[in-house]
């Protein structure tokens, strides 16, 4: 019995000097793995980029020649290829994206006509003028709610436009001539716009632009008066590099 006991004490002494030996080795513990976080894409920063697209011209022109004796009103409407460039800024807070863009822009929207007339019996009567636009250019403000890479945005604000709008004619045997003259208004619209990467974003818009109405007279207030009202729609689709945000 006493052998037993003996043996027993020595066992428990055995097992506890192990064990604190044990405690006293180095531990190994490896360190957590942290998980991958793709960043957040952000709006925020300059761009440059190009637009090409469909513009159509509705151009109402209205010319009374000398009070009685000749009296033209027109509508024409006419369509073509456009194209250009825009900078802008864009800055996101939360979701809400607000920026400013300017544009210059080709467009192909210029229509020539001729009229020959002699109603008046000591005069003669002979004209050319073409209507619409060679180019337009706007300056607007951008707001538009994102999701994540995706942009719909509204816009507005200034817009220009020249080239056309040039009136040349004979009467009585003398020349004169309107010169072609840049004319201002105004412009709304909107659009989509997807980021496909950090710094390439794509974008499909569609613009209303209303350039007002233009008066001219001609070497006598009652002789010759000629009125355009322009106005211009415009879809395309542009593409944008963004600089890096800041």
């Amino acid at each position: 019995m006493k052998k037993v006991l003996l043996a027993g004490v020595a066992a428990v002494s055995l097992v506890a000097s192990g064990a604190a030996f044990a405690a006293d080795l180095p531990s190994r513990q490896i360190e957590p793995i942290a998980p991958v976080v793709a960043p957040i894409f952000s709006w925020t920063g300059f761009y440059v980029g190009v637009n090409a697209g469909y513009a159509w011209n509705s151009n109402n022109s209205d010319r009374v020649f000398n009070g009685t004796y000749f009296v033209n009103s027109s509508n024409s409407n006419d369509g073509g290829f456009t194209g250009g460039g825009q900078i802008g800024y864009n800055y996101q807070f939360g979701q809400f994206v607000a920026g400013v863009e300017a544009d210059i822009n080709y467009a192909d929207l210029k229509k020539n006509s001729n009229v020959a007339l002699a109603i008046d019996p000591s005069a003669g009567y002979l004209g050319a003028s073409d209507q619409g636009i060679e180019w337009f250019g706007t300056v607007r403000a951008r707001l538009g709610f994102a999701i994540d890479r995706a942009l719909i945005y509204a816009t507005g604000g200034f817009a220009y436009g020249g080239g056309g709008n040039g009136h040349g004619f004979y009467y009585d045997g003398f020349f004169y001539e309107n010169n072609r003259s840049t004319r201002t208004g105004w412009t709304l619209g909107g659009g989509l716009e997807y980021a496909f990467t950090d710094n390439i974003t794509a974008r499909v818009e569609g613009l209303y632009i209303n350039l007002g109405k233009e008066d001219r007279n001609h070497f006598l207030p009652t002789a010759y008066h000629n009125r355009n009202d322009t106005e211009i729609g415009v879809v395309r689709a542009g593409l944008n590099y963004k600089f890096n945000s800041f």
